[in-house]
């Protein structure tokens, strides 16, 4: 006699061709964060033939499906939709040829470089089955899709939406993440799994004049050099040794001509941490250093700091995050493991914290197992094997879509199995 799970995924094979064609359509034509209109669109009209009642619209472009099963459980599970300003350089056959304007205005090509395909084509994979084989579960399941998740603010919009009122009370939250790891491996760990992640605007001003009277100015170009290599010795000479932080100036942006000293430059950082405590040692010793570059070079008003794209700590629940990882050693066996920490960042949190819910998020290989065994034995993994955002990041189709349907399916029957 088959258990709950083994009756769920016993429809995965027929479910195979459709979703790899899903996959492929949605990875050639991407959409932005709060542009997912078609991508919205489409899910929906799946989710309602799959017989869930569908609310669209909630934050914009986000999704929420709805299968009620009878008395027990509610289970949401979490995928996000969007994708990013990234000229795809894969050369898959459905590469991505598309260009959209962003939120600022700026027009380029965009891509699905981080693998939210993959999650909207295992979540609907999840739901299709749990809809064919109700009599295997019991209890309410929640797919919830979410716009934005790469500006940090879809699940905050999706929130001020009230989307505490338009769902059901969950007794649990789930996501999961492609990463770059073998495709068949599924990695759960509890506690802090992803990092925090603060991206701060810095704005330091100087006196502007002609490239050729420089003593008639202050240079906001070289106070900005000075600051960023200042700004290295925070995490290596600031924080405790083998605590994690990690700074990055990512733009600097000062002057419009060669022979022109501007009157003010714009450094974008970015800060990533495991801990409250370090968050705010480092975005301390950020001001501290900045202001007091700015005082050395006799900048005529001091520095403007703006804090944007905010994602918490993403902390797995030690007794949810158990479960699952029990469920998934039961099915997967020597393919589930513990992951090591990652220093990527996440704003799914968010989502269960305004429910008052447990949850637990996990990360499902995507990399052509040969591929990244050669590149492992011949210590090459970092510059052979693309990691999300990468122009070249390529989940391999198989066995990645099959692998992260069944860990979505595995993981909520964990609390939806008829036993229950």
């Amino acid at each position: 006699m088959m258990d709950a799970v083994e009756t769920v995924l016993a429809g995965q094979p027929q479910l195979k061709e459709w979703q790899e064609e899903f996959y492929r359509r949605l990875h050639q034509y991407p959409e932005l964060g709060h542009q997912e209109v078609t991508t919205a669109a489409t899910v929906a009209e799946l989710l309602r033939g799959y017989g869930l009642d569908v609310q669209e619209g909630i934050g914009g472009t986000g999704v929420v499906g709805v299968m009620k099963n009878g008395d027990g459980p509610a289970v949401l599970m979490r995928a996000d939709m969007d994708a990013l300003p990234v000229a795809e350089t894969t050369g898959l056959p459905y590469t991505s040829r598309e260009h959209a304007t962003d939120g600022n205005g700026d027009d380029g090509p965009v891509m699905h470089a981080c693998g939210h395909d993959a999650h909207v084509a295992c979540l609907l994979g999840a739901a299709r089955l749990l809809s064919e084989r109700k009599d295997a579960w019991q209890g309410t399941y929640i797919a919830l899709f979410q716009p934005a998740e790469e500006l940090a603010d879809g699940a905050e919009i999706m929130l001020k939406d009230g989307l505490v009122d338009k769902v059901p009370a969950p007794n649990v939250a789930l996501a999961q993440h492609v990463l770059p790891f073998p495709a068949g491996k599924v990695g759960t760990r509890p506690g802090p799994f992803l990092s925090s992640g603060d991206s701060m605007r810095v704005t330091v001003w100087g006196r502007g004049s002609h490239g050729s009277m420089p003593q008639l100015s202050v240079d906001p170009v070289v106070l900005a050099s000075a600051i960023v290599v200042r700004l290295q010795g925070i995490v290596a000479r600031e924080i405790t040794p083998g605590e994690f932080a990690v700074l990055t100036v990512g733009r600097i942006v000062g002057g419009t001509k060669s022979n022109i000293v501007s009157d003010h430059a714009v450094l974008e950082l970015n800060v990533r941490t495991f801990s409250t405590q370090t968050r705010t040692r480092v975005v301390d010793a950020i001001h501290r250093i900045v202001e007091g570059e700015c005082a050395a070079s006799g900048s005529p008003q001091p520095p403007t700091f703006e804090l944007y794209d905010h994602y918490p700590v993403t902390e797995n629940d030690p007794t949810v995050t158990s479960m699952v990882a029990d469920a998934f050693q039961r099915h997967f066996g020597d393919q589930a493991f513990t992951i090591d920490r990652q220093s990527a960042s996440e704003d799914f949190s968010e989502i269960p914290d305004a429910l008052g819910v447990p949850y637990t998020y996990w990360g499902v290989g995507c990399i052509d197992p040969e591929l990244y065994a050669k590149a492992e034995a011949a210590g090459t993994v970092a510059t052979d094997i693309p990691a999300n955002h990468s122009p070249k990041f390529a989940p391999v189709i198989q066995p990645t879509l099959e692998v992260g349907t069944a860990a979505a399916v595995v993981a909520a029957i964990a609390w939806l199995g008829a036993s229950h």
